[in-house]
């Protein structure tokens, strides 16, 4: 900033008013540029995380895991089983086995 003269009344910073104005042009283009590597980064990151391929072993596996998640829960024919002998009193609980089983699981952890 150069000052010639100092009037009263005066605006001494006229050559300063254009630099800056230049100054804000330059960083407003600066921005838009990095606004627009911004931008090409993502698209290309999008474009590049779109293809996938998957080996055959992962494949299977998602087969198998399609084919898991499809099947029933509860096996129908199991339980049926059980509630008819329950049902003619024909099965019967070992409770020693359940204790035993039950002491043993809590010992584990």
């Amino acid at each position: 900033m150069k000052i010639t003269h100092n009037k009263v009344g005066q605006n001494l910073n006229l050559t300063d008013a254009g630099k800056s104005d230049k100054a804000a042009g330059v960083a407003g283009k600066t921005a838009s540029k990095i606004a627009d590597v911004k931008a090409d980064a993502i698209a290309q990151a999008q474009d590049d995380s779109s293809k996938v391929q998957l080996s055959p072993r992962a494949q299977e596996a998602k087969r198998i895991k399609e084919l898991a998640m499809s099947a029933p829960d509860v096996d129908e024919a199991k339980v049926a089983k059980f509630r008819d002998m329950i049902d003619k009193g024909t099965y019967k609980v070992d409770a020693k086995s359940i204790a035993d089983k039950m002491v043993d699981e809590h010992l584990e952890f």
